[in-house]
């Protein structure tokens, strides 16, 4: 879904044979693997396991299904996924690295700034100076469709037993965490990324993979979560069964000191 958002930083950033990335919370690898096509030398650092197969999946030169995703060119040559960064700086210390990306969106759950702020402190130490950090978010409520399915994750959770509900962007969410991270802004910029699914069930599925609806799970039950999401859907099902809401997704340019 979020493939423009990646080949926008990606050519914004000039990422090629000289870029030396590191992909925090890199999810299924995706990201790593446009970069890589791209001549990039990638690390990805995530703490669940079960997205880092898939990363690993994805990037193995000897996997089928990789094979068949990759995109013309690509190379996963020296490519390295880890659980957390201490793995990343154990035995000798690697060349810095000149692009830091945080590419699943921030400011969407309640104190998950905090969280990339953790993960930026132990990241920018391996960073070279004038490095590139690229933070993402999602864009204003108003240019986000999918911001009014998502309400039913805050609808539904109980703020007193699941604190990480969703909530909406806020206009500095980024700005914010580079600011305490230490970073210096050097450009912003928006992109069009929209979310399509077969049928409305695949739409409940893939918005429920996010981990967003994770809180309002806990507080109710995952039935109650399925009709309302399927409910909340409903405006934005096409005649032919397909599911089609537009979204815009903010992303920021920060800098080394």
């Amino acid at each position: 879904m979020l493939v423009p958002l990646y080949a926008a930083v990606h050519e914004r950033i000039e990422v090629g044979p000289a870029t030396r990335l590191l992909g925090l919370r890199c999810g299924s690898g995706l990201a790593l693997l446009m970069a890589s096509s791209r001549g990039a030398a990638v690390t990805g650092v995530d703490s669940c396991r079960e997205l880092l197969a898939l990363a690993r999946e994805r990037l193995s030169p000897d996997a089928a299904r990789g094979a068949h995703a990759r995109p013309a060119g690509a190379t996963v040559a020296g490519a390295r996924l880890v659980e957390d960064l201490p793995g990343v700086t154990a035995g000798a210390r690697p060349p810095a690295y000149t692009l830091v990306t945080v590419f699943e969106p921030i400011g969407c759950l309640a104190g998950d700034s905090e969280g990339v702020g953790s993960l930026l402190a132990g990241a920018l130490p391996l960073a070279a100076r004038g490095a590139a950090v690229v933070l993402t978010g999602w864009g204003p409520p108003e240019r986000c469709a999918t911001s009014s399915v998502l309400r039913v994750a805050t609808k539904l959770a109980d703020p007193l037993r699941s604190p990480g509900s969703w909530r909406p962007a806020r206009r500095d969410d980024l700005e914010e965490v580079a600011q305490r991270a230490g970073l210096k802004p050097d450009g912003s910029g928006r992109v069009a990324c929209p979310f399509g699914y077969a049928d409305a069930a695949s739409a409940v599925r893939g918005l429920l993979s996010t981990g967003l609806f994770d809180a309002a799970i806990a507080a109710t039950d995952g039935k109650q979560v399925d009709k309302e999401l399927t409910e909340a859907l409903h405006p934005y099902r096409r005649a032919d069964g397909t599911v089609w809401m537009p979204n815009v997704f903010r992303y920021l340019v920060a800098r080394v000191p």
